[in-house]
């Protein structure tokens, strides 16, 4: 027997939303705190920045890459148990971070707890939103995922705050407690399909909704060898190799040209900033002007962004790039699950996106170290932010040359009965 709905008149799916919210605000909150802890990293292990710079990478793998497994999971066993197991994971990861007595630890610690809690906790998460809603599912994922947003907003300066006052390992001990007490918590409110509560998508009555008891779709299969897939697939990993070089080396960076460490930490805050309004507005408005064509956008609007980076020194340069950039990308991280579940439909999307992200997986195991490591020769970013630049544009003209064909075939695929 299901427990009874949470308030009268207040769709069930909101609060799958708000707990989606919770666990990206807490799992890539606590990740992207990582540029906050490069340089006592760096000062305490006397590590080059391209070495300390792979320890989020090897997270971002784990964590984009995992989906694979978790997303099928979710859609067999439930999204909720694996929520909360990666909320816990990700605790013990940074609590294992804060007692590591070398890099290396750091690595074992940190790569394989975050990266195989927000692994486990993302994809599923964001997978039982999509099943919740159909003429609002742009902002309903818009919303979910604007918690990365926030949670970059809120996280690095809590994180700058605790490094100064206690320490980088207590800082990280504390990250830990958060995470499992507000991202395992939330995570309890998690539902895999409106279907148990006899409910359609958007709160409608079961009856009135024309959907089969099992969500209709493409086999993952079958999506995976289109290709609409294909397209999406290509130009997310090749965007994904400059999208998360910010947010491990735009402190670093920052300092660099002279900017004050607590401005410098600020400037993740206003990737959050335009992160969360670029979830909170881009979702919603690619519900009305097509949610592809939105996708097009954000690769352009990343590139136009990082071209700024590329010549920004002063702060308030900086600062506009850092929002102009969030913007974008949070656009792209709300648009991306539901094109997705466009194309081909609601019977696998958590395997679908879950195969997807192992695109960006690569991206983030290769972009923000190449960067490091390039900066380490070369003592300069220059190169690594045009290669952003350069891959966004590349990604874009992907979108573009597939467009047409990927929408006939999804629009087929749509219709396709489940089994």
């Amino acid at each position: 027997m299901h427990a009874a709905q949470p308030g009268p008149g207040i769709f069930r799916g909101w609060f799958v939303v708000a707990a989606a919210f919770a666990v990206t605000f807490v799992g890539f909150g606590s990740a992207y705190t990582f540029s906050a802890f490069v340089g006592a990293l760096q000062a305490d292990f006397a590590a080059s920045r391209g070495s300390v710079s792979l320890v989020f990478s090897l997270a971002g793998f784990l964590y984009f890459g995992l989906g694979v497994i978790s997303g099928p999971l979710a859609d067999r066993w439930g999204s909720r148990r694996l929520a909360v197991t990666g909320m816990v994971l990700t605790g013990l990861g940074l609590a294992g971070a804060s007692a590591a007595r070398s890099l290396a630890e750091v690595y074992v610690a940190y790569g394989l707890g975050v990266g195989l809690g927000v692994g486990c906790s993302y994809v599923p998460a964001v997978g039982a939103v999509q099943r919740w809603f159909v003429r609002r599912r742009g902002f309903a994922s818009g919303l979910a995922v604007s918690g990365i947003g926030v949670g970059t907003l809120v996280m690095p300066p809590l994180a700058a705050f605790l490094i100064a006052n206690l320490g980088w390992r207590d800082a990280y001990l504390l990250l830990g407690g958060l995470a499992v007490a507000v991202g395992g918590g939330m995570a309890l409110l998690i539902e895999n399909d409106p279907h148990a509560r006899g409910l359609g998508p958007d709160g409608d009555p079961l009856q009135s909704a024309a959907r089969t008891a099992r969500p209709a779709g493409a086999s993952v299969r079958d999506a995976v060898r289109s290709g609409q897939f294909v397209s999406l697939y290509l130009a997310c990993l090749i965007s994904s190799f400059g999208v998360f070089v910010p947010f491990v080396h735009l402190v670093p960076y920052a300092l660099d040209h002279g900017v004050p460490h607590s401005s410098a930490v600020l400037l993740l805050g206003m990737i959050g900033v335009g992160s969360t309004a670029g979830r909170f507005f881009l979702g919603g408005l690619a519900d009305r002007f097509g949610r592809r064509r939105s996708l097009l956008a954000m690769f352009a609007g990343m590139a136009l962004a990082l071209g700024v980076w590329a010549v920004a020194t002063e702060v308030w340069w900086l600062a506009a790039f850092a929002f102009a950039f969030g913007v974008f990308y949070g656009g792209w991280v709300a648009v991306l699950p539901a094109v997705v579940m466009d194309c081909f439909g609601g019977r696998n999307v958590s395997g679908i996106i879950g195969i997807l992200y192992t695109s960006v997986a690569f991206g983030t195991l290769i972009g923000p170290s190449a960067a490091g490591f390039a900066f380490d020769r070369s003592h300069s970013y220059t190169l690594p932010i045009l290669a952003g630049v350069c891959a966004n544009i590349i990604a874009a003209g992907i979108l573009i040359g597939t467009s047409k064909a990927g929408a006939a075939a999804g629009a087929a695929r749509r219709e396709q009965p489940a089994p």
